[in-house]
């Protein structure tokens, strides 16, 4: 079902202000490498943990440990592979621009024309809770 006219606007409303808040997050979400690569790989390191689970099971089974450490091993290897599927994301391309509207990506100190960032206040919300408190 696709967005109405409303809905479409307040999604390029929420883009521009999460472009706004952290432009460097925002950039990564937009990447232009798809995520077909990193699926595939997380698939083939998911594939590799069972079958290595399947041979750790199987050397504690038959009491041959040196089937259950390959298993294990395997179990490592796809593990490195499934973690560097999600974090493997290479620089993005300078072609790559803030949607229309966005503020200016580079860092300046914070003002009041800055909203700040979801840490800002989380950290502010700590400290208020602190102080009430004591």
């Amino acid at each position: 079902m696709p967005l109405s006219e409303h809905e479409q606007r307040l999604l390029e409303q929420m883009e521009r202000a999460l472009y706004a808040e952290d432009p460097k997050f925002a950039t990564s979400l937009r990447s232009s490498r798809g995520g077909r690569g990193s699926r595939g790989r997380a698939a083939l390191g998911v594939l590799v943990i069972l079958a290595g689970l399947g041979l750790l099971v199987g050397g504690v089974a038959t009491a041959f440990t040196p089937l259950g450490i390959f298993g294990f091993a395997a179990m490592l290897i796809g593990s490195v592979l499934v973690y560097s599927a999600f974090t493997g994301r290479g620089p993005v391309p300078a072609s790559d621009e803030a949607p229309e509207g966005a503020e200016d990506p580079t860092p300046g100190p914070p003002g009041p024309s800055r909203s700040s960032g979801f840490m800002d206040r989380m950290e502010d919300r700590w400290r208020k809770r602190n102080e009430d408190g004591q």
